[in-house]
């Protein structure tokens, strides 16, 4: 029988709303599942926000969650409503934008999200992928920790797209169009090696001496004289 989200996330949601009630602030969905490009491995990335949250309501989630099916591809975010009111702006935006509400809304958190998070998380994004390029090239020498990257290079092209444009595309098949030549390289190469079943040593090579070129181009632009938005 094939996975069907929509029945999955009926029998979270009431598994969760009998046990948290009135206390959940927000539920949702994010991932690949949330923008409608899930594979039959995909994780499914659930979200939940508590009114507050400690270790006994964690307790009591994991419970929760080890009685649903498909229990080994479940993760996701869980919080109290105060800290991510707190969180660092320059993960509210992907968090924000990538996330499909169930119940309540996130819009509150946008008043914490200034253009100058949004830049900052482009370049927390590429110093990130430029580092741990580095680091598998010449020591892990992984295609799955590449492609894991290449993973994470894409929410860096939404939020550079994004400042480009005020649009935040969660598809890649859209977001291909709001990009330049440069970027959407990268794109296509994540679109390509997620597809490889496998990486031979000279791909790995190839695929990553692209990324860290465009990781070290993105680290070193003057992102407050190019931007549009």
């Amino acid at each position: 029988m094939s996975f069907n989200i929509d029945q999955w996330m009926e029998k979270y949601r009431k598994a969760v709303t009998e046990h948290f009630g009135s206390r959940i602030w927000f539920m949702g969905l994010q991932g690949s599942y949330g923008r409608g490009e899930a594979s039959p491995e995909s994780d499914i990335d659930v979200v939940l926000i508590l009114d507050q949250a400690g270790t006994q309501d964690f307790l009591e989630y994991r419970d929760i969650l080890d009685a649903l099916p498909e229990r080994d591809r479940i993760c996701g975010f869980v919080s109290g409503k105060d800290e991510i009111e707190a969180w660092e702006p320059s993960d509210l935006f992907q968090f924000y934008y990538d996330t499909t509400p169930m119940i309540g809304s996130l819009d509150p958190l946008l008043d914490h999200i200034r253009r100058e998070d949004i830049v900052r998380a482009i370049r927390t994004g590429a110093c990130n992928v430029y580092h741990m390029c580095v680091h598998n090239l010449v020591h892990e020498q992984n295609g799955d920790i590449l492609k894991g990257l290449y993973k994470s290079a894409v929410f860096t092209l939404q939020a550079i797209a994004f400042l480009k444009t005020g649009v935040y595309e969660k598809k890649k098949k859209d977001l291909a169009g709001c990009l330049p030549l440069e970027d959407n390289n990268i794109l296509s190469a994540a679109l390509e090696i997620k597809k490889a079943n496998g990486l031979s040593p000279k791909e790995l090579t190839r695929f990553s001496g692209l990324l860290l070129e465009w990781a070290s181009a993105v680290i070193r632009k003057d992102w407050e004289e190019n931007g549009h938005a």
